[in-house]
Order: structure tokens, then sequence, then C-alpha cells
């Protein structure tokens, strides 16, 4: 009995995704390991493995197919000593019904043992395909018989043969007639002119279709924005010191190449544990206080924004830290992040400074307490000693769920933070 494979559950919240495309095709000999498929998750693009071994032997569901359900069955895998025969025989039986708006995406597929159920009305139609044996549909043409209202008896309700021979005893509705294109043109009376549409004022454009990284996006930051409090807090730190240590650490060496970014990073990370009370969330019975400091970093990828983490920041060197976010900002814009890579962090930046921006206020990503939105690093007036001078300045601002986060923790998150920034040899000890 050929080998069904399944939609995989690629993260614990997955209850569908977007089957991309295959690496393999229907004949070709699949080992436990090969990549047979990727797999579009609402975060990233995942390679797809085969656990067993034989030859692909159906297609169940195309390359390109939105809304797939876990646990659906995308092919049949023919084990040794199987043929093409063996195929037949193999029902799948653990598709969900489809939902109504993924039909389209999945119309080329073979029908499934739910799909084939017996129904009320036409238990052989599913859709605008209408499933039966090639000898059926000769015979029902040439009896002028209308296919649709046969009931199947065959395999998964298949109609055959007898079905065709029976409605044509029972006297089942004829099939119209067939019309030759010029004829029905000819014989349709004129048609009305439609009313005019009432004219559009604005614009053109286009549609650009959501992506399910998009819907989710969407969905969570509204629903952050409904129903997390939030409260902004903002701070000025002065940039000079850090600029120089930064020209200086990347001077000595070819290893690594820091950015502003690398010794944000590292300041949040040991201001949250000198401030371990704002590196929480809320739940709907307790506070929950991390014990690990895991950051989560927005990165701009083409559907959207995703928020790689640096897990345990606090332990890490400022090399450790760039070479890493590299690596995880790199797997971010080529959709290849594994679910591990940009789940759980307890604290997220979000730095719009490389763009010019001079500040603004981010929106929390559920279910964490506190976003540092990061600034762009300016040259502005200063009072230093009672004297005017001229400083690199950032402005950050702190959006906090005050269900998590009081003011005052916020505040002295924030000073510490600062304090790190402008002296930042304290982030080296």
């Amino acid at each position: 009995m050929p080998i069904q494979i399944l939609m995989p559950a690629l993260s614990p919240t997955m209850s569908e995704g977007n089957l991309a495309r295959w690496l393999k095709k229907e004949g070709d000999m699949v080992k436990s390991g090969d990549v047979l498929a990727e797999i579009e998750t609402d975060k990233a693009t995942m390679e797809f493995e085969a656990v067993d071994e034989g030859t692909l032997g159906k297609i169940l569901v195309p390359g390109g197919s939105q809304g797939v359900k876990v646990n659906q069955p995308i092919a049949l895998l023919l084990e040794e000593g199987e043929d093409a025969s063996a195929l037949a025989a193999a029902a799948p039986t653990a598709k969900p019904a489809p939902a109504p708006e993924a039909a389209p995406a999945l119309a080329s597929a073979p029908p499934t043992a739910s799909a084939m159920a017996p129904m009320a009305a036409a238990p052989s139609v599913h859709g605008d395909r209408v499933f039966a044996t090639p000898l059926a549909k000769r015979l029902a043409k040439d009896a002028g018989l209308e296919l649709k209202a046969v009931t199947g008896t065959g395999p998964h309700g298949r109609i055959v043969k007898a079905d065709v021979e029976k409605a044509a005893a029972g006297g089942v509705a004829k099939a119209a007639p067939a019309v030759r294109p010029a004829e029905a043109a000819a014989a349709r009376p004129a048609a009305a002119p439609a009313p005019a549409a009432a004219p559009e004022f604005g614009p053109a454009f286009t549609e650009q279709p959501l992506s399910s990284m998009r819907k989710v996006i969407a969905r969570r930051l509204t629903e952050a924005k409904q129903t997390v409090p939030h409260f902004y807090l903002t701070i000025d730190c002065q940039l000079d010191k850090l600029l120089a240590l930064r020209a200086e650490l990347n001077g000595r060496s070819d290893q690594y190449k820091l950015s502003v970014n690398d010794f944000i990073i590292r300041a949040v990370a040991l201001a949250l544990r000198k401030v371990p009370a704002a590196n929480a969330s809320f739940t709907e019975t307790a506070i929950r206080l991390y014990s690990d400091v895991d950051i989560s970093v927005a990165v701009a990828t083409p559907n959207g924004l995703i928020t790689p983490v640096i897990r345990h920041a606090d332990h890490k060197g400022l090399a450790a830290i760039s070479n890493e976010m590299k690596g995880l900002g790199a797997k971010a814009r080529d959709g290849k992040l594994k679910p591990e890579e940009y789940q759980g962090g307890g604290f997220t930046i979000s730095n719009l400074g490389m763009y010019g921006i001079r500040d603004f206020a981010a929106i929390i990503n559920p279910p964490q307490g506190c976003i540092l939105a990061v600034g762009a690093g300016e040259q502005r007036p200063v009072v230093k000693d009672g004297a005017l001078a001229i400083a690199t300045v950032m402005t950050c601002t702190l959006s906090v769920d005050h269900r998590v986060v009081d003011g005052a923790i916020g505040a002295e998150f924030l000073a510490a933070f600062k304090a790190l920034i402008e002296e930042p040899l304290t982030m080296l000890l």
C-alpha cells in the first residue's frame, strides 16, 4: 500500500501552510532525508524532508497551493516492489474538509476520501469537476445524460459504467444538446446595455495579495493596539564615545565588523539583567518574569517584519552578537529562519536609525511587555558643563505594556541603558 506523505506541522502553532514548490517530481526515487518540497509558514519558507524511501508515485497537492491543512495528504510514495497500479487503491483519508476559499488552489489535486464521500445531491461532483471513469463518460455522452445528476457507486464515489446504465434506464435528466458558439451567439437576444458605472475618482492602483506573514502581522498588531495598554518613555543618548570605541575595535580585527545596533543589543541585554522586572510578559493569571535574556530584533523582509532572537544575549560579547545577528538577518531576508530562531524572545528592539528616522514609537509584540524603538544618531546642540556644544545624539522610545511594567520600572531600565550607551567601555567588562 503506498505511503501517504502528509502536510507537516513545522511549528507548534501551525494549522495550515502554503506548498511553495516540489523539489521532486512524480517517478523520482526518494531516500530518507531528501528534500521533497518547500513549505511556507506564516514566518518563513522551510524545507520538508522525506522520512521514508521509495518512488514518488503521485503528487496530490500541486506546488503553489495555499491554505493546505496540517496532516492533509499531499503525495503518495510507492514502496519497493509497488508499481503505479497500487495508486488507484490508495485513497487519502486524513485530509480535512477543505475550506471554501482553499478549493481553487487544490482544484487540480485528485479527490480524497472525504471529498468523495456520498452526499445527498451529487456525490461524484467536487466543485466543477465530475469524477467518472473514461468509459462512463463516453457512455453518458452517447446517451445524452447529465453526469452531475448521476450517483456514483465506484471507489470513493466515482461514476462507473453500471451507474450510467442504471441512470439511463431510470430516466435521469438528459444533458442539453451541444450548441456551437456561432449558433449560440446568433440565437441569443441582444443584451441590454449595462448601466453606466458610477465614476470613480482617485489614483490608479494594483492589488498585491496578502502573504501568510502579512496576514499574521496584521492580526497580531491590530490585537496589540486594541488590547495592550501602551505607554511611552523617551530618552536621548549621546553616542560619541560609542562611535569612537566602535571605530577602534573594528580597526583591530578582520574577524568582525561591529555596528551600532550590536552595541544597542548588548546594552539592552545588560540593562535587562540590571532591571529584570522589565524582562517580563503578561498572562491572564500572572506576570511572567524571564530568567533568560533573549532579545528579539526586528528585521525587514519583502513579506514583512520578522524578529530573529539572540538567545542569552547578556552572556555574549559584542563580536559574538554581531556575527550571530548577521547570520540571522540574512536567513530572515531569505525566508530560511527555523521556528526556534524567531520564537520566544522576551524583549524586542526595532531600529530605524539606518533609514534616517529621528524617533518613533513601536507597537509591542505580544506577549512581550516592552519594545525599544531606536532612532538615528545625529549631531545636535547640547549643553555640557553650562556651555553649548555639539554631540551625536540618538533618541530611543520604550513602548511599555502597563499591565506588566510600571512607569518607574521603565524609567529605571532606560537609565541603565543610557549609562551603558554613553559609557560603552562598561559593556566590555
